[in-house]
């Protein structure tokens, strides 16, 4: 008897040696690298042929022209410089512009895509079917995604895959729930996908408009702050014609008082945007 429980005790205090030394293990798999959220970025912009590389390229290629054209104008070094900067952060700048523009635009169509998915399956047709139909009958920014979503699944026929390219391509949060949702209903089965489908269109066009709401007295902050910015890089810029002035600049002093003021515009935006933005959806369903 004794020696059981002093087999069984051995027993335990391994098996708690053991759970304590072994630590969580993370996932082998790495977060997207820096190119690929820019690559991702790009394609949530609608710019899906353009890639990280290339972006690189045209804000190399703006950043040198924008210095050219500033030092022909103010024989200025250090003012070029600046101005060089500007051209170089331009086209990301460009690039999220547009994709905050296409994310709104996709959030206000997406209730009227589940509609269109809802109708076609009280219709009889069947998920993929339906989904396929979109590439013609749906809104028009949303077509050329489900149109390959239609080539893909007549040429291979697998279902999953052929939705996770459909998540890739569109790119957009409110796409992967969309997804998702269509996803559990094709694994799970069931006469009650309709009924999904109609109170995930009720969630979404809520969501949509209270985030328009929002948005809407956001953008006092966000044009506030911008013109905030601007204003005294657009002054530097007009005293262009003084050229005596802007000779100024080129010296130490000019150099570091350039460099501090740029400094506090970043800060003083970068502030003024974090105390007015709001949550953003992120692409949790990957």
């Amino acid at each position: 008897m004794g020696a059981l429980l002093g087999l069984v005790m051995g027993v335990g205090l391994l098996l708690i040696w053991r759970s304590g030394l072994r630590a969580p293990r993370r996932s082998a798999v790495a977060g997207p690298g820096w190119a690929a959220r820019r690559t991702e970025t790009l394609r949530q912009a609608g710019l899906d042929g353009v890639r990280s590389g290339h972006l690189a390229a045209v804000q190399v290629a703006t950043g040198l022209a924008c210095a050219l054209v500033v030092l022909v104008a103010t024989r200025t070094v250090s003012v070029a410089g600046c101005f060089a900067v500007f051209g170089l952060l331009a086209p990301v700048a460009l690039v999220r512009r547009l994709r905050r523009r296409r994310m709104v635009d996709l959030r206000e169509l997406w209730p009227e895509a589940v509609d269109n998915l809802t109708s076609a399956i009280r219709a009889g047709l069947s998920l993929p079917e339906a989904l396929t139909a979109l590439g013609q009958r749906g809104p028009e920014q949303l077509r050329p995604a489900f149109a390959r979503f239609g080539n893909d699944y007549r040429a291979n026929g697998r279902f999953m895959e052929c939705l996770d390219r459909l998540k890739d391509g569109l790119a957009d949060p409110v796409g992967d729930r969309v997804c998702e949702t269509l996803r559990v209903a094709r694994e799970v089965g069931g006469s009650d996908l309709g009924g999904v489908l109609r109170t995930l269109a009720t969630f979404l066009r809520e969501d949509a408009r209270t985030r328009a709401e929002l948005e809407t007295r956001q953008s006092w902050t966000v044009n506030a702050a911008r013109l905030a910015v601007a204003a005294p890089w657009l002054i530097l810029l007009l005293l262009a014609s003084q050229t005596s002035t802007l000779d100024a600049y080129d010296s130490t002093a000019g150099v570091m008082l350039l460099a501090v003021g740029g400094l506090v515009c970043v800060v003083a935006y970068q502030l003024m945007i974090r105390i007015g933005r709001l949550p953003e959806e992120r692409r949790v369903l990957r």
